[in-house]
Protein backbone atom coordinates (compact mmCIF):
# COMPACT_ATOMS: atom_id res chain seq x y z
CA UNK A 1 0.00 0.00 0.00
CA UNK A 2 1.17 3.77 -0.65
CA UNK A 3 2.40 5.30 2.56
CA UNK A 4 0.73 8.48 2.39
CA UNK A 5 -2.44 10.33 1.81
CA UNK A 6 -2.87 13.76 0.42
CA UNK A 7 -5.50 16.45 1.11
CA UNK A 8 -6.61 19.85 -1.06
CA UNK A 9 -7.78 22.50 1.57
CA UNK A 10 -9.02 25.41 -1.10
CA UNK A 11 -9.92 28.01 1.23
CA UNK A 12 -10.73 31.53 1.55
CA UNK A 13 -7.79 33.21 1.29
CA UNK A 14 -5.51 30.21 -0.51
CA UNK A 15 -5.06 27.37 -0.99
CA UNK A 16 -2.87 24.28 0.00
CA UNK A 17 -1.66 20.89 -0.85
CA UNK A 18 -0.65 18.56 2.08
CA UNK A 19 0.19 15.04 2.75
CA UNK A 20 0.14 12.75 5.80
CA UNK A 21 1.76 10.11 7.02
CA UNK A 22 -0.31 6.96 8.79
CA UNK A 23 0.37 9.12 12.34
CA UNK A 24 -0.78 12.11 11.36
CA UNK A 25 1.92 13.79 10.54
CA UNK A 26 2.73 16.07 7.51
CA UNK A 27 5.07 15.36 5.50
CA UNK A 28 4.97 17.67 3.52
CA UNK A 29 2.70 21.33 2.10
CA UNK A 30 2.30 23.96 -0.35
CA UNK A 31 0.36 26.74 -0.08
CA UNK A 32 -0.45 29.92 -2.18
CA UNK A 33 -3.42 32.94 -2.10
CA UNK A 34 -5.19 33.83 -4.56
CA UNK A 35 -6.70 37.18 -5.07
CA UNK A 36 -9.44 38.82 -3.25
CA UNK A 37 -11.90 40.80 -5.75
CA UNK A 38 -13.98 43.64 -4.01
CA UNK A 39 -16.09 45.33 -6.83
CA UNK A 40 -18.46 47.26 -4.64
CA UNK A 41 -19.00 47.40 -0.88
CA UNK A 42 -20.45 44.77 0.77
CA UNK A 43 -19.25 42.60 -2.40
CA UNK A 44 -16.29 39.72 -2.63
CA UNK A 45 -15.44 37.50 -5.49
CA UNK A 46 -12.86 34.71 -6.05
CA UNK A 47 -11.48 33.98 -9.95
CA UNK A 48 -12.37 29.95 -10.19
CA UNK A 49 -9.95 29.68 -12.76
CA UNK A 50 -6.84 31.15 -10.61
CA UNK A 51 -8.26 28.88 -7.39
CA UNK A 52 -7.71 26.00 -10.13
CA UNK A 53 -4.37 26.65 -11.60
CA UNK A 54 -3.28 27.83 -7.77
CA UNK A 55 -4.29 24.24 -6.90
CA UNK A 56 -2.31 22.76 -10.24
CA UNK A 57 0.66 24.31 -8.39
CA UNK A 58 0.18 23.68 -4.48
CA UNK A 59 0.36 20.06 -5.87
CA UNK A 60 2.91 19.62 -7.93
CA UNK A 61 4.79 21.79 -5.71
CA UNK A 62 4.41 19.91 -2.85
CA UNK A 63 4.80 16.12 -4.39
CA UNK A 64 8.23 17.74 -6.06
CA UNK A 65 9.32 19.38 -2.42
CA UNK A 66 9.71 15.98 -1.30
CA UNK A 67 10.15 13.68 -4.67
CA UNK A 68 7.12 12.10 -4.50
CA UNK A 69 4.72 10.80 -7.10
CA UNK A 70 0.52 9.53 -7.71
CA UNK A 71 1.91 5.88 -6.58
CA UNK A 72 3.01 7.22 -3.23
CA UNK A 73 -0.33 8.62 -2.37
CA UNK A 74 -3.21 5.81 -1.19
CA UNK A 75 -6.21 8.66 -1.95
CA UNK A 76 -6.61 12.18 -1.87
CA UNK A 77 -9.49 14.20 -0.20
CA UNK A 78 -10.62 17.84 -0.81
CA UNK A 79 -12.11 20.31 1.62
CA UNK A 80 -13.10 23.64 0.81
CA UNK A 81 -14.74 26.70 1.79
CA UNK A 82 -18.11 26.05 2.00
CA UNK A 83 -21.22 28.42 0.92
CA UNK A 84 -18.56 30.53 -1.97
CA UNK A 85 -20.99 29.48 -5.01
CA UNK A 86 -19.03 28.89 -8.65
CA UNK A 87 -21.22 28.57 -12.22
CA UNK A 88 -20.06 27.38 -14.84
CA UNK A 89 -20.54 25.85 -18.61
CA UNK A 90 -19.91 22.31 -18.17
CA UNK A 91 -19.18 22.21 -21.95
CA UNK A 92 -16.84 24.62 -22.17
CA UNK A 93 -15.58 24.05 -18.55
CA UNK A 94 -14.97 28.29 -17.76
CA UNK A 95 -16.80 29.97 -15.37
CA UNK A 96 -19.99 32.21 -16.16
CA UNK A 97 -19.18 34.43 -13.54
CA UNK A 98 -17.00 34.81 -10.71
CA UNK A 99 -17.45 32.89 -7.75
CA UNK A 100 -19.31 34.67 -5.13
CA UNK A 101 -17.94 34.32 -1.93
CA UNK A 102 -19.46 33.17 1.81
CA UNK A 103 -18.78 36.81 2.99
CA UNK A 104 -20.48 38.55 -0.07
CA UNK A 105 -23.63 40.12 1.58
CA UNK A 106 -24.99 41.19 -2.11
CA UNK A 107 -28.24 39.04 -1.73
CA UNK A 108 -29.43 40.73 1.89
CA UNK A 109 -32.90 41.50 -0.07
CA UNK A 110 -33.31 38.11 -1.40
CA UNK A 111 -32.97 36.97 1.90
CA UNK A 112 -34.91 39.29 3.63
CA UNK A 113 -37.50 39.03 1.33
CA UNK A 114 -37.50 34.63 2.02
CA UNK A 115 -37.58 35.85 6.31
CA UNK A 116 -40.42 37.85 5.95
CA UNK A 117 -43.15 35.29 5.00
CA UNK A 118 -43.58 31.62 5.28
CA UNK A 119 -40.83 30.36 3.33
CA UNK A 120 -38.33 31.34 5.71
CA UNK A 121 -39.52 29.00 8.22
CA UNK A 122 -39.75 26.50 5.61
CA UNK A 123 -35.73 26.33 4.90
CA UNK A 124 -35.30 26.24 8.55
CA UNK A 125 -37.29 23.51 9.33
CA UNK A 126 -35.53 21.30 5.98
CA UNK A 127 -32.15 22.88 5.76
CA UNK A 128 -31.61 23.52 9.24
CA UNK A 129 -30.39 26.93 8.19
CA UNK A 130 -32.07 31.19 8.67
CA UNK A 131 -32.19 32.98 5.63
CA UNK A 132 -29.25 34.55 4.95
CA UNK A 133 -26.42 35.99 2.74
CA UNK A 134 -24.26 33.30 4.09
CA UNK A 135 -25.31 30.44 1.66
CA UNK A 136 -25.22 29.15 -1.63
CA UNK A 137 -29.05 29.42 -2.30
CA UNK A 138 -29.33 33.11 -2.80
CA UNK A 139 -26.05 33.47 -4.86
CA UNK A 140 -27.31 31.30 -7.35
CA UNK A 141 -30.51 32.96 -8.03
CA UNK A 142 -28.56 36.20 -8.21
CA UNK A 143 -26.24 34.66 -10.89
CA UNK A 144 -29.61 33.70 -12.90
CA UNK A 145 -30.95 36.79 -12.58
CA UNK A 146 -28.12 39.49 -13.31
CA UNK A 147 -26.01 37.23 -15.64
CA UNK A 148 -26.77 37.34 -19.60
CA UNK A 149 -27.28 33.78 -20.77
CA UNK A 150 -26.91 31.98 -17.75
CA UNK A 151 -30.98 31.29 -17.25
CA UNK A 152 -30.91 29.79 -20.83
CA UNK A 153 -27.95 27.43 -20.00
CA UNK A 154 -29.52 26.14 -16.89
CA UNK A 155 -32.19 25.34 -18.18
CA UNK A 156 -30.91 23.56 -21.27
CA UNK A 157 -28.47 21.47 -18.57
CA UNK A 158 -25.29 23.42 -19.87
CA UNK A 159 -24.74 25.62 -16.63
CA UNK A 160 -23.96 23.52 -13.67
CA UNK A 161 -23.09 25.25 -10.00
CA UNK A 162 -21.18 23.64 -6.89
CA UNK A 163 -18.91 25.55 -4.18
CA UNK A 164 -15.18 25.26 -4.84
CA UNK A 165 -15.09 21.54 -3.68
CA UNK A 166 -17.44 20.33 -6.69
CA UNK A 167 -15.61 23.42 -8.86
CA UNK A 168 -11.79 20.83 -8.44
CA UNK A 169 -13.40 17.47 -7.71
CA UNK A 170 -14.89 18.23 -11.37
CA UNK A 171 -11.61 19.49 -13.12
CA UNK A 172 -9.59 16.74 -11.00
CA UNK A 173 -11.07 13.70 -13.16
CA UNK A 174 -11.39 15.48 -16.25
CA UNK A 175 -13.45 18.60 -16.79
CA UNK A 176 -14.68 18.70 -19.73
CA UNK A 177 -13.57 15.52 -20.56
CA UNK A 178 -16.19 13.20 -17.92
CA UNK A 179 -15.32 15.48 -15.35
CA UNK A 180 -17.47 14.40 -12.34
CA UNK A 181 -20.56 16.69 -11.38
CA UNK A 182 -20.31 15.68 -7.14
CA UNK A 183 -20.42 17.74 -3.71
CA UNK A 184 -20.62 15.49 0.05
CA UNK A 185 -23.25 16.03 2.29
CA UNK A 186 -21.91 18.79 4.45
CA UNK A 187 -21.11 20.93 1.38
CA UNK A 188 -25.01 20.45 0.38
CA UNK A 189 -26.07 21.34 3.81
CA UNK A 190 -25.03 24.91 3.02
CA UNK A 191 -27.32 25.58 0.13
CA UNK A 192 -30.66 25.76 1.65
CA UNK A 193 -31.31 24.01 -1.05
CA UNK A 194 -31.03 20.15 0.57
CA UNK A 195 -33.12 18.47 2.96
CA UNK A 196 -31.27 17.51 6.52
CA UNK A 197 -33.09 14.34 6.80
CA UNK A 198 -33.22 13.14 2.97
CA UNK A 199 -30.25 13.91 2.42
CA UNK A 200 -31.25 15.12 -1.00
CA UNK A 201 -32.29 18.51 -2.93
CA UNK A 202 -35.45 19.32 -2.24
CA UNK A 203 -37.62 20.87 -4.98
CA UNK A 204 -39.76 22.97 -2.43
CA UNK A 205 -36.53 24.59 -1.41
CA UNK A 206 -35.10 24.99 -5.26
CA UNK A 207 -38.75 27.10 -5.84
CA UNK A 208 -38.10 29.32 -3.89
CA UNK A 209 -34.97 30.28 -5.38
CA UNK A 210 -36.42 29.86 -8.97
CA UNK A 211 -32.86 26.99 -9.22
CA UNK A 212 -33.30 24.37 -12.04
CA UNK A 213 -32.29 20.66 -10.63
CA UNK A 214 -30.22 19.82 -13.25
CA UNK A 215 -27.69 22.49 -12.11
CA UNK A 216 -26.59 20.77 -9.24
CA UNK A 217 -24.29 18.21 -8.03
CA UNK A 218 -24.93 14.38 -6.79
CA UNK A 219 -24.44 14.17 -3.47
CA UNK A 220 -22.21 11.77 -1.86
CA UNK A 221 -20.65 10.83 1.77
CA UNK A 222 -18.08 12.32 3.19
CA UNK A 223 -15.64 9.44 3.12
CA UNK A 224 -17.18 7.72 -0.26
CA UNK A 225 -15.85 3.97 -0.71
CA UNK A 226 -16.93 4.52 -4.45
CA UNK A 227 -14.82 7.45 -4.79
CA UNK A 228 -15.73 10.37 -6.75
CA UNK A 229 -13.43 9.79 -9.68
CA UNK A 230 -9.67 9.27 -10.19
CA UNK A 231 -7.72 12.34 -10.52
CA UNK A 232 -6.44 12.32 -14.66
CA UNK A 233 -2.73 11.33 -15.61
CA UNK A 234 -2.46 14.40 -17.79
CA UNK A 235 -3.71 16.53 -14.40
CA UNK A 236 -1.51 17.68 -11.07
CA UNK A 237 -0.93 14.39 -9.83
CA UNK A 238 0.97 13.23 -13.04
CA UNK A 239 -1.03 9.67 -12.55
CA UNK A 240 -4.49 7.91 -11.01
CA UNK A 241 -5.39 8.84 -7.59
CA UNK A 242 -9.01 7.92 -6.10
CA UNK A 243 -10.71 10.76 -4.63
CA UNK A 244 -12.79 9.53 -1.93
CA UNK A 245 -13.08 12.26 0.92
CA UNK A 246 -14.71 15.67 0.13
CA UNK A 247 -15.46 17.64 3.29
CA UNK A 248 -16.42 21.91 3.81
CA UNK A 249 -13.64 23.01 5.86
CA UNK A 250 -15.56 23.63 9.11
CA UNK A 251 -16.24 19.80 9.24
CA UNK A 252 -13.14 18.92 7.96
CA UNK A 253 -11.91 20.16 11.17
CA UNK A 254 -14.05 18.41 13.29
CA UNK A 255 -12.91 15.16 11.94
CA UNK A 256 -9.19 16.20 12.04
CA UNK A 257 -9.61 17.10 15.39
CA UNK A 258 -11.72 13.47 15.91
CA UNK A 259 -15.02 15.08 17.71
CA UNK A 260 -16.69 11.88 16.80
CA UNK A 261 -19.00 11.64 19.97
CA UNK A 262 -22.00 13.45 20.44
CA UNK A 263 -20.92 16.34 23.10
CA UNK A 264 -17.32 16.83 21.35
CA UNK A 265 -17.00 20.23 20.24
CA UNK A 266 -13.83 22.20 18.14
CA UNK A 267 -13.49 25.87 16.89
CA UNK A 268 -11.24 26.92 14.09
CA UNK A 269 -10.17 30.55 14.10
CA UNK A 270 -9.23 31.33 10.03
CA UNK A 271 -10.63 33.67 8.08
CA UNK A 272 -13.92 33.60 10.34
CA UNK A 273 -14.52 31.36 13.42
CA UNK A 274 -16.83 28.15 13.43
CA UNK A 275 -17.57 26.46 16.41
CA UNK A 276 -19.01 22.33 15.96
CA UNK A 277 -20.63 20.33 17.96
CA UNK A 278 -21.39 17.02 17.28
CA UNK A 279 -24.47 15.78 18.41
CA UNK A 280 -25.22 12.60 16.93
CA UNK A 281 -27.46 11.04 14.30
CA UNK A 282 -30.28 12.71 14.76
CA UNK A 283 -30.35 16.91 14.17
CA UNK A 284 -30.70 18.87 16.76
CA UNK A 285 -33.31 22.34 15.87
CA UNK A 286 -31.35 25.52 17.31
CA UNK A 287 -33.24 28.15 19.27
CA UNK A 288 -30.50 30.14 20.27
CA UNK A 289 -29.49 31.11 16.47
CA UNK A 290 -27.02 28.36 15.91
CA UNK A 291 -27.15 26.36 12.79
CA UNK A 292 -28.38 22.75 12.19
CA UNK A 293 -25.99 21.38 9.88
CA UNK A 294 -24.49 17.95 8.43
CA UNK A 295 -21.03 16.69 10.81
CA UNK A 296 -19.65 14.11 8.37
CA UNK A 297 -21.17 10.83 6.65
CA UNK A 298 -18.84 8.08 6.04
CA UNK A 299 -19.59 5.35 3.51
CA UNK A 300 -23.03 3.57 4.37
CA UNK A 301 -23.09 4.39 7.97
CA UNK A 302 -25.92 6.79 9.16
CA UNK A 303 -25.42 10.42 8.94
CA UNK A 304 -23.78 12.40 11.67
CA UNK A 305 -25.14 16.09 12.41
CA UNK A 306 -23.70 19.32 14.17
CA UNK A 307 -24.16 22.32 16.02
CA UNK A 308 -22.64 25.05 14.56
CA UNK A 309 -21.82 28.77 15.14
CA UNK A 310 -20.27 30.71 12.48
CA UNK A 311 -18.66 33.98 12.45
CA UNK A 312 -17.97 36.15 9.37
CA UNK A 313 -14.90 37.55 10.53
CA UNK A 314 -12.27 37.27 12.96
CA UNK A 315 -8.38 36.25 11.20
CA UNK A 316 -9.94 38.51 8.38
CA UNK A 317 -10.11 41.36 10.80
CA UNK A 318 -6.41 40.97 11.82
CA UNK A 319 -5.63 41.28 7.99
CA UNK A 320 -8.01 44.15 7.77
CA UNK A 321 -5.51 45.92 10.47
CA UNK A 322 -2.58 45.00 7.87
CA UNK A 323 -4.20 45.65 4.06
CA UNK A 324 -6.55 48.80 4.89
CA UNK A 325 -5.56 50.49 7.95
CA UNK A 326 -1.56 49.68 7.57
CA UNK A 327 -1.07 49.45 11.64
CA UNK A 328 0.57 46.27 11.23
CA UNK A 329 2.79 44.34 8.51
CA UNK A 330 2.25 41.18 9.48
CA UNK A 331 -0.57 38.64 11.38
CA UNK A 332 2.05 38.04 14.15
CA UNK A 333 2.70 41.96 14.36
CA UNK A 334 -0.93 42.17 16.14
CA UNK A 335 0.05 39.86 19.00
CA UNK A 336 3.25 42.19 20.00
CA UNK A 337 1.12 45.43 19.31
CA UNK A 338 -1.33 44.39 21.96
CA UNK A 339 1.38 43.20 24.40
CA UNK A 340 2.38 46.84 24.62
CA UNK A 341 -1.15 47.65 26.73
CA UNK A 342 -2.17 45.32 29.71
CA UNK A 343 -6.36 45.84 28.71
CA UNK A 344 -8.33 47.48 25.87
CA UNK A 345 -8.59 50.92 27.36
CA UNK A 346 -12.41 50.64 27.29
CA UNK A 347 -12.12 50.43 23.47
CA UNK A 348 -14.37 47.54 22.04
CA UNK A 349 -14.19 46.52 17.78
CA UNK A 350 -17.27 44.87 16.38
CA UNK A 351 -16.08 43.84 13.37
CA UNK A 352 -19.42 43.21 11.53
CA UNK A 353 -18.27 44.01 8.20
CA UNK A 354 -20.50 41.09 6.73
CA UNK A 355 -23.15 41.88 9.22
CA UNK A 356 -23.33 39.96 12.02
CA UNK A 357 -23.53 35.95 11.93
CA UNK A 358 -24.43 33.17 14.49
CA UNK A 359 -26.26 34.06 17.15
CA UNK A 360 -27.66 37.31 15.54
CA UNK A 361 -28.17 36.76 11.82
CA UNK A 362 -28.17 40.26 11.46
CA UNK A 363 -27.17 41.59 7.72
CA UNK A 364 -27.81 44.99 8.54
CA UNK A 365 -25.44 45.46 11.13
CA UNK A 366 -21.50 46.98 9.93
CA UNK A 367 -18.36 47.21 11.56
CA UNK A 368 -18.04 49.48 14.54
CA UNK A 369 -15.05 50.40 16.46
CA UNK A 370 -16.40 52.16 20.24
CA UNK A 371 -15.66 53.68 23.28
CA UNK A 372 -12.51 55.61 22.06
CA UNK A 373 -11.01 58.34 23.85
CA UNK A 374 -7.65 60.86 23.02
CA UNK A 375 -6.03 58.04 25.22
CA UNK A 376 -6.24 55.41 23.10
CA UNK A 377 -3.58 54.07 20.76
CA UNK A 378 -3.40 51.76 17.96
CA UNK A 379 -2.08 49.16 20.76
CA UNK A 380 -5.37 49.35 22.09
CA UNK A 381 -7.32 48.42 18.87
CA UNK A 382 -4.56 45.78 18.00
CA UNK A 383 -5.76 44.48 21.45
CA UNK A 384 -9.60 45.06 21.37
CA UNK A 385 -9.14 43.08 17.48
CA UNK A 386 -8.25 40.12 19.39
CA UNK A 387 -10.71 40.10 21.92
CA UNK A 388 -13.43 40.86 19.25
CA UNK A 389 -12.30 37.18 18.34
CA UNK A 390 -12.63 35.72 21.38
CA UNK A 391 -15.91 37.57 22.66
CA UNK A 392 -17.62 36.45 19.29
CA UNK A 393 -16.60 32.88 20.40
CA UNK A 394 -18.34 32.99 23.87
CA UNK A 395 -21.57 34.14 21.73
CA UNK A 396 -21.17 31.31 19.88
CA UNK A 397 -20.75 29.42 22.88
CA UNK A 398 -23.32 30.34 25.08
CA UNK A 399 -26.01 30.04 22.56
CA UNK A 400 -24.70 25.98 21.75
CA UNK A 401 -24.67 25.31 25.54
CA UNK A 402 -27.82 26.40 25.60
CA UNK A 403 -29.34 24.46 22.86
CA UNK A 404 -27.43 21.00 23.53
CA UNK A 405 -27.65 21.17 27.49
CA UNK A 406 -23.78 20.30 27.23
CA UNK A 407 -21.44 22.35 29.32
CA UNK A 408 -17.81 22.15 27.61
CA UNK A 409 -15.00 20.96 30.11
CA UNK A 410 -12.25 21.70 27.03
CA UNK A 411 -12.24 23.57 23.74
CA UNK A 412 -10.26 22.35 21.02
CA UNK A 413 -8.91 24.81 18.95
CA UNK A 414 -7.27 24.75 15.48
CA UNK A 415 -5.90 27.04 12.94
CA UNK A 416 -4.32 29.97 12.16
CA UNK A 417 -4.69 32.54 14.94
CA UNK A 418 -3.63 29.84 17.49
CA UNK A 419 -0.12 30.83 17.07
CA UNK A 420 -1.47 33.64 18.84
CA UNK A 421 -0.07 33.05 22.28
CA UNK A 422 -1.96 36.18 23.93
CA UNK A 423 -4.95 35.76 21.66
CA UNK A 424 -5.50 32.01 22.97
CA UNK A 425 -4.91 33.02 26.36
CA UNK A 426 -7.91 35.75 26.28
CA UNK A 427 -9.94 33.30 25.16
CA UNK A 428 -9.51 31.32 27.89
CA UNK A 429 -9.80 33.97 30.07
CA UNK A 430 -13.05 35.44 28.43
CA UNK A 431 -15.22 31.80 27.65
CA UNK A 432 -13.67 30.69 31.65
CA UNK A 433 -12.73 27.10 29.78
CA UNK A 434 -9.28 25.45 29.37
CA UNK A 435 -8.23 25.92 25.37
CA UNK A 436 -6.83 22.93 24.08
CA UNK A 437 -4.33 22.86 20.76
CA UNK A 438 -3.00 19.69 18.93
CA UNK A 439 0.21 19.29 17.89
CA UNK A 440 -1.02 19.21 14.23
CA UNK A 441 -3.02 22.69 13.97
CA UNK A 442 -4.01 22.42 10.24
CA UNK A 443 -7.01 19.73 11.29
CA UNK A 444 -9.01 21.16 8.07
CA UNK A 445 -6.41 19.28 5.49
CA UNK A 446 -5.86 16.60 7.91
CA UNK A 447 -9.55 15.51 7.98
CA UNK A 448 -10.02 15.88 4.65
CA UNK A 449 -6.92 13.01 4.34
CA UNK A 450 -8.67 11.03 7.15
CA UNK A 451 -12.28 10.96 5.39
CA UNK A 452 -10.05 10.16 2.06
CA UNK A 453 -8.14 7.48 4.28
CA UNK A 454 -10.75 5.62 5.68
CA UNK A 455 -12.27 5.30 2.82
CA UNK A 456 -9.68 3.17 1.06
CA UNK A 457 -8.43 1.45 4.17
CA UNK A 458 -5.30 3.54 4.97
CA UNK A 459 -7.01 3.90 8.48
CA UNK A 460 -9.18 0.93 9.74
CA UNK A 461 -11.17 3.08 12.24
CA UNK A 462 -11.93 6.21 14.08
CA UNK A 463 -10.37 4.73 17.03
CA UNK A 464 -6.86 4.34 14.58
CA UNK A 465 -7.62 8.34 14.24
CA UNK A 466 -8.32 9.19 17.89
CA UNK A 467 -5.03 7.59 18.80
CA UNK A 468 -3.28 9.84 16.83
CA UNK A 469 -4.10 13.17 18.49
CA UNK A 470 -2.02 14.51 20.52
CA UNK A 471 -1.99 18.04 22.68
CA UNK A 472 0.50 21.12 22.10
CA UNK A 473 -0.20 23.17 23.99
CA UNK A 474 -3.15 24.26 26.83
CA UNK A 475 -4.04 27.88 27.96
CA UNK A 476 -6.08 27.93 31.43
CA UNK A 477 -8.25 30.98 32.11
CA UNK A 478 -6.79 33.24 34.42
CA UNK A 479 -9.38 36.20 35.00
CA UNK A 480 -11.71 36.41 37.84
CA UNK A 481 -15.27 35.95 37.44
CA UNK A 482 -15.60 39.75 37.98
CA UNK A 483 -13.58 40.81 35.16
CA UNK A 484 -15.27 38.06 32.57
CA UNK A 485 -18.22 39.81 33.08
CA UNK A 486 -17.56 43.48 32.92
CA UNK A 487 -15.65 42.71 30.17
CA UNK A 488 -18.46 40.75 28.20
CA UNK A 489 -21.00 42.93 29.12
CA UNK A 490 -18.88 46.07 27.69
CA UNK A 491 -18.52 43.68 24.49
CA UNK A 492 -22.41 43.08 24.56
CA UNK A 493 -23.38 46.78 24.43
CA UNK A 494 -20.67 47.53 21.78
CA UNK A 495 -22.79 45.10 19.33
CA UNK A 496 -25.91 47.08 19.87
CA UNK A 497 -24.14 49.89 18.34
CA UNK A 498 -23.41 47.85 14.96
CA UNK A 499 -27.16 47.13 14.70
CA UNK A 500 -29.64 48.90 11.98
CA UNK A 501 -26.81 50.54 10.29
CA UNK A 502 -28.14 49.46 6.46
CA UNK A 503 -31.72 49.22 5.29
CA UNK A 504 -32.48 45.95 3.98
CA UNK A 505 -36.11 45.81 3.76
Amino acid sequence: MADFVGAVDQGTTSTRFMIFDHAGNEVAKHQLEHEQILPQPGWVEHNPVEIWERTRAVIQTALNSRGLSASDLAAVGVTNQRETSVVWNRRTGRPLYNAIVWQDTRTDRIASALDRDERGQVIRDKAGLPPATYFSGGKIQWILENVDGVRALAESGDAIFGNTDSWLLWNLTGGVDGGAHVTDVTNASRTMLMDLRTLDWDDELLSFFNIPRAMLPQIRPSSDPDGYGMTRAAGPFGGQIPLTGDLGDQQAATVGQVCFAPGEAKNTYGTGNFMLLNTGETPVKSKNGLLTTLCYKFGSAPAVYALEGSIAVTGSAVQWLRDQLGIISGAAESESLARQVSDNGGVYFVPAFSGLFAPYWRSDARGAIVGLSRFNTNAHLARATLESICYQSRDVLEAMEQDSGVHLDVVKVDGGITANELCMQMQADILGVPVSKPVVAETTALGAAYAAGLAVGFWSSTDELRANWNEDKRWSPAWTEEQRASGYAGWKKAVTRTLDWVDVS
